[in-house]
Formats: structure tokens, C-alpha cells, sequence
């Protein structure tokens, strides 16, 4: 007899659909097939990144295990842009922890700071990397609405008072992701109120948190009263800095768990990509990192296929690089839409299943890889395809 093969974690993570999407869109060989099923970007990442880097590639020092929580130099730079956005001083010695990746620092976070069966509070929709993560670390994930509106999305705060429990261990926001959802002083002031009266974590994801639309500013959980001691913030060099193949994140939080933390990741993935470090930390401190630039470009190409898909059930983002159109409205599934598209219209999205409980009725459209120009014409398309 053959033992069944499935552990018994993986029964609800699904996939996340980016990747059978992407691989068709790959297979296609189609020069006007439209991406905007992953989230990539054509913009390219510091300069001084990219030459810091390559000089990097030859030094022995970057081809090594140690030092196993990362180097010195990235340590600093990370630590000082989470101090220098939330006002929030940090000590890169005790409160910092390079991971391989932003979503590996996460599930490093999970795993030491979750028990199996703890509730973790998360949006919907969320990605659903972040929901597979927690379900993964043996938390069961309960889901607050965004309210999706002709302006943009608010958070559920009735839902999100309603959801915390005696089992609530954390609190997980992803600004941005995949919503373009950001949160604003009031729904921050309710995320935080939750947390202290369920004496639970925040996990911050700021990925996103400085691409912003609309001239937004930033609110850094950290700074709100008495939240300094309870959030953790979890930072990646793939959005901001454009280095998504740098693999490389960093975890900023309250020392009393940093070493926790630190063995979960050391148990993980043992070490960071070496050669992508001193990269890293370069465009972290650089004067011109070019994320001005790259704003301007990504709010002209959201303005774009807000323009395209106008008369459509889409929500407009206030960040990030995607937005959602509502496939249910067209007596259809995400699926059935994200088909249609990619076969009538030559365009790849992705459909929301896995990302939250209300989440599967819509199709992310990514807008950060195509220029504008390849943009102008797909909402023909589209309404060709879907109406």
C-alpha cells in the first residue's frame, strides 16, 4: 500500500493562479497578448543598485552562508527606512532581520508567532501567498471586507471590531495588494484598536507602502499610541526599489521577538541571496532611487485602464500596482472571465480564487508592466470579449 503523498496543511492552499496564467501567456509566443496577469514591472531599479551589484558578484564575502540574519550594511539601510517612515526609532543590531524575500520574512513571522489554530484577522481579498502562509503556519485566517465603491475601497471596520475574538494572535495588512486599497488615519486608528484590545501582533506587509496615487501620504502603524510594541513591519526590495529578482526583504520590529524570528528564518532558508545585499542596501540609500519617476509613469498607466475600463464594475486604487474588475456582475466567474480574456481579447489576468471569501468573484488587472501606449485600445477589447 502506498501512503497518500498530500500532507494534510496543504488541503485548503490552493495555487494562487498567477503562475498557470503566466505560464499560458509564456506559451502563447504572442507579441500582443497584454501582462497583466503577474506582478512585474518594466521600470528598471536604481542604477546604483544594478552597479553595486555587479561589482558584488566577484567578492568571496558575498559567497558565503553568514552572516546567517545578513549583512551588516543591508541591516542598517533597512532599519533606517522603517525608523525614517514610521518616526520610530530601531536598533539594527536587535530589531532587524534580512529574509530571502518579503513573503519568506512573513512565514518566518508566522511560524514564530502563531500557534495552531490562532486567528489571523486579514482583509478581503488578500493575496492569496499571504492567506497560503498563514494556513501554512497552522493559523486559521478570518477574513474583514473591503467595501469595494465607484471611488475606491474602505475597510469593514464594523466587521473588523466584529472579528476579533479571544483566538485573535495577529493582524495582517498588505496596503496595496491587490486591492490598491490604502488605509486611511480612521481605518488605521480601528486596526490598531483591535490589536490592543486582543492584545495581538500586527504584521505590516509595506511593500507597498510609498506607491501611492493621488498624492497620498504614508501612515506607519508604528507611530499610532502604543503600537510601537506590537508591530512588526516586514519590507521588501521587489516594489519600491523595482528588485524583484533580488530576492530580499527585511523584518523591523519589537526585540522581545526578533530572535524568535531570527531562528525560524535561520531554520528556513538558512541565508539571503549574498550576491543581492550590498545592491539592496544601495538603492535603500540612495538619494534618487527613481520611485518619483516610476509613480508618475504607474498613476498615468492606472489613470489609463481607468480610462479604458470606464462604465465597468472596476474599483479605481488609491497604490500598489492593480485593480479588480467584478466578473459576477457579467454572470460570470473569475474564471470563466480571466478564459474569455486571454482567448477574445488577448489580455492575462488573473482570477481572485484563493484571495479571500469575496475575493473570488474578481479579476485582478495589473497595470505596472504595460506602458500606456500598449494600455490605449483595451477596453474595446475587453467589452468585446465580456459584454
Amino acid at each position: 500500500m502506498t501512503r497518500h503523498l498530500r500532507a494534510s496543511r496543504l488541503a485548503k492552499v490552493p495555487g494562487i493562479g498567477v503562475d498557470r496564467m503566466g505560464n499560458a501567456a509564456d506559451a502563447s509566443h504572442d507579441p500582443d497578448m497584454l501582462r497583466l496577469e503577474n506582478l512585474d514591472t518594466d521600470i528598471a531599479p536604481p542604477d546604483v543598485a544594478i552597479e553595486v551589484t555587479k561589482k558584488g558578484i566577484g567578492n568571496d564575502e558575498n559567497n558565503s552562508y553568514l552572516p546567517f540574519l545578513g549583512q551588516e550594511v543591508l541591516r542598517q539601510a533597512a532599519t533606517q527606512r522603517v525608523t525614517r517612515v514610521s518616526g520610530v526609532d530601531y536598533d539594527w543590531r536587535t530589531q532587524c532581520i534580512i529574509t530571502a524575500g518579503g513573503m519568506s520574512g512573513i512565514l518566518n513571522c508566522l511560524l514564530a508567532m502563531i500557534e495552531p489554530g490562532d486567528e489571523v484577522i486579514v482583509t478581503d481579498p488578500t493575496y492569496a501567498g499571504i492567506i497560503n502562509r498563514i494556513r501554512l503556519a497552522g493559523g486559521v485566517p478570518v477574513f474583514v471586507p473591503l467595501i469595494p465603491s465607484s471611488t475606491g475601497w474602505q475597510l469593514d471596520i464594523e466587521a473588523l471590531e466584529k472579528a476579533a475574538s479571544l483566538r485573535t494572535s495577529m493582524i495582517v495588512i498588505s496596503p496595496g495588494m491587490p486591492t490598491g486599497h490604502v488605509l486611511t488615519q480612521a481605518e488605521w486608528k480601528a486596526v490598531a484598536r483591535v490589536s490592543i484590545g486582543t492584545d495581538a501582533w500586527l504584521l505590516y506587509d509595506a511593500a507597498m507602502e510609498r506607491i501611492l496615487y493621488d498624492k497620498r501620504s504614508i501612515i506607519h502603524p508604528a507611530a499610532l499610541p502604543n503600537m510601537q510594541e506590537r508591530t512588526i513591519t516586514v519590507g521588501a526590495a521587489s516594489k519600491e526599489l523595482r528588485m524583484i529578482g533580488w530576492r530580499v526583504g527585511w523584518v523591523v520590529g519589537p526585540q522581545v521577538i526578533m530572535n524568535d524570528i531570527g531562528l525560524v528564518s535561520i531554520s528556513n532558508v538558512v541565508c539571503q541571496t549574498g550576491i543581492s545585499m550590498a545592491g539592496v542596501a544601495a538603492g535603500l540609500n540612495a538619494v534618487e532611487d527613481g520611485l518619483e519617476e516610476a509613480l508618475g509613469i504607474w498613476e498615468l498607466r492606472r489613470n489609463t485602464l481607468l480610462q479604458e475600463l470606464d462604465g465597468l464594475p472596476v474599483i479605481p486604487p488609491h497604490g500598489g500596482w492593480s485593480m479588480l474588475l467584478d466578473a459576477e456582475a457579467f454572470g460570470m466567474t473569475s474564471q470563466e472571465m480571466t478564459n474569455r480574456l486571454f482567448t477574445k481579447a488577448k489580455v492575462a489576468t488573473t482570477p481572485m480564487v484563493g484571495w479571500g471569501d469575496q475575493a473570488a468573484k474578481y479579476v485582478r488587472f495589473v497595470f505596472s508592466n504595460e506602458s500606456k501606449e500598449r494600455l490605449i485600445g483595451i477596453g474595446e477589447k475587453i467589452k468585446r470579449a465580456i459584454v
